[in-house]
């Protein structure tokens, strides 16, 4: 099988090197699975195994109550446990008990553990203090845009500086449809390999009836699912906008601990991220927090989501590659979309304009001066006749 190179891979190669636990976590059908057997395949050694966790017989393995029979499985499949062993296993999260299978045997063997998991819910829940130090946790998110035009074997030159991003007719020209089908659908693998728009909208439907049937069932004790099936249509059609808790629990008719539970589950399973408000360098301001989904497609397929705010979420996505982000409050009538925090860099104000004009970048500086930010750009979707002083979306990969 052919794999296309995610830009975590070499973080993921370098980690083999020493002793620790490797966990992948990331949303499903994110590529955790093709990740997972990438770096097994990296492992110079024989005595190694990959199991999934989806079997049903493997999953029974590790449910024993006597570890040591788990030991005696892994030597009927051929590992030698006299030597180093690499043991790969996929969706942790489909047994509660497994990191004290794994703490016992990492204690009693040598043995390298690969693993991936669907939630750092699940993560912050099941891994006990004890393994502080003995793992390190690789975040896998869907594709940025440059790994979506490796995926179309596209060429391009990464850009690291804003002022880099600025935009480009020719650029434009060339990669108009990539980015354009990127901002609708999303950066999930198979859906980016999908050619045929139908089928990209069926597998993300897929997508979602998976996370509800399997991972919601599995990692939560929700007894509504129904409830949060609702919450998710409604978060997709408030995509940028800072969240109203009370809103929400009337609109839904569920208590705002109920909502603030679900929330947390959604953000825990890679579904949402939510954005705190920017009160200088180092910290963030006590507002409301704006609200994002992890993908465009699966934001889509939840509700009709207008061009202009699939545009800023998939912004959104593309620059929290390069910082840390917040938005920047100021009085109650208007806001910049992004606050960009680099190391070593003073921050950037960013706002997202589907057509950008001269007039919204005067009001932009004026703000970004106020606050004293030493770089503040517009994001243009499309181009504007006579105005070319913004950066192109297409642009940040």
């Amino acid at each position: 099988m052919t794999v296309i190179k995610r830009a975590l891979f070499p973080f993921l190669q370098r980690a083999l090197a020493d002793q620790r636990i490797i966990v992948i976590t990331g949303m499903r059908r994110v590529g955790k699975t093709t990740t997972l057997r990438w770096l097994l395949d990296r492992v110079p050694s024989a005595n190694k195994l990959y199991l999934d966790l989806e079997r049903l017989d493997q999953r029974a393995v590790f449910a024993e109550a006597n570890y040591d029979l788990v030991m005696d499985y892994l030597r009927n499949r051929g590992l030698d446990p006299t030597q180093p062993i690499t043991l790969a296993i996929d969706e942790i999260q489909n047994v509660p008990n497994l990191p004290s299978v794994i703490k016992y045997l990492y204690d009693q063997y040598k043995i390298k553990f690969l693993l991936t998991g669907s939630s750092s819910f699940y993560l912050k829940n099941y891994f006990s203090e004890s393994m502080a130090g003995r793992k390190v946790i690789f975040e896998l998110f869907p594709l940025s845009f440059g790994e979506y035009l490796d995926f179309h074997a596209v060429p391009f030159r990464m850009r690291t500086e804003l002022a880099d991003m600025r935009y480009d007719t020719h650029e434009f020209e060339r990669l108009k449809g990539h980015y354009d089908t990127f901002v609708t659908f999303g950066g999930m693998p198979d859906v980016a390999l999908e050619q045929r728009p139908e089928a990209k909208q069926e597998i993300l439907r897929d997508i979602i009836t998976s996370y509800i049937n399997i991972d919601v069932r599995t990692m939560a004790d929700f007894t509504k699912i129904n409830e949060l099936q609702q919450l998710l249509r409604l978060l997709a059609m408030r995509i940028g906008s800072k969240l109203d808790i009370s809103k929400l629990s009337q609109v839904l008719g569920i208590s705002r601990p109920t909502v603030n539970a679900y929330l947390e589950f959604l953000e825990k399973t890679y579904v949402i991220e939510r954005l705190g408000a920017f009160a200088g360098p180092d910290k963030t301001a006590a507002l409301g927090r704006k609200l994002y989904f992890c993908d465009n497609g699966i934001a889509s397929v939840l509700a009709q989501v207008s061009e202009g705010a699939l545009f800023e979420n998939a912004l959104y996505n593309q620059l929290k590659h390069y910082g840390t982000l917040n938005y920047l409050a100021h009085g109650s009538t208007s806001e910049v979309d992004f606050v960009l925090n680099r190391p070593g860099q003073p921050p950037a104000g960013l706002e997202a304009k589907y057509h950008p004009v001269l007039a919204d970048d005067t009001k932009l500086q004026r703000i970004a001066q106020r606050y004293d930010l030493d770089e503040a750009w517009l994001v243009g979707r499309y181009p504007t006749p006579a105005y070319d002083r913004y950066l192109w979306g297409g642009l940040v990969f």
